[in-house]
């Protein structure tokens, strides 16, 4: 078994301006970055071997932050990345939310799913079981990052994980049991 934590990326310009950036590669904001200094205190008494993130620097630069002076590997995988928004990227986040039960298994427009998010984030699970089983590790990621870790660690349907409303938390880290088994079967979506 891994014990795996999650944590959103701080804070970027595009959350300060209410945007969704899909792919959209936008830096932290200033805020954000003090966001970032703030969780590596919140992750000071955890023991790690690694932490992995998402390649856009938003999630980069909060886990350079966050875990640097702790000489801990921080491994970039794009497969950790936010959804990929398509020809809504930067769009208002209240026009992405409005239809995204729509976008659980059908594309957003030049885009991807959430089910194909929640598939590589399933590769990047089964990868990283083969080399950290009996470890904890952080994983810095996205909205959709979260959704794919909560369907593979845990029974709940993906619909539901996707139309439940956000779980913000004052200390923003969810802690994870990864599970070999659960790896091994295929992504279920029922109609929604």
């Amino acid at each position: 078994m891994l014990t795996l934590f999650y944590s959103p990326h701080a804070r970027s310009v595009d959350n300060e301006l209410g945007r969704g950036s899909g792919f959209a590669d936008v830096p932290l904001s200033v805020a954000g970055r003090t966001q970032a200094a703030e969780l590596g205190r919140h992750y000071a008494a955890e023991k790690l071997d690694a932490v992995f993130c998402s390649d856009l620097q938003r999630a980069a630069v909060t886990s350079a932050i966050a875990f640097g002076r702790r000489g801990l590997p921080i491994v970039l995988d794009a497969r950790l990345r936010e959804c990929d928004y398509g020809s809504m990227t930067q769009y208002p986040v209240a026009q992405i939310d409005e239809g995204f039960s729509r976008y659980i298994t059908e594309p957003f427009p030049g885009g991807e799913s959430v089910l194909m998010v929640v598939q590589r984030v399933g590769s990047f699970l089964r990868e990283l079981m083969r080399e950290y089983d009996g470890k904890a590790v952080a994983v810095i990621g996205h909205r959709a990052t979260k959704y794919g870790l909560a369907y593979w660690c845990s029974d709940i349907p993906l619909e539901t994980l996707v139309l439940s409303p956000w779980e913000w938390r004052d200390v923003p880290i969810w802690r994870y049991e990864v599970q070999a088994q659960k790896l091994k079967r295929e992504v279920v979506v029922h109609a929604v």
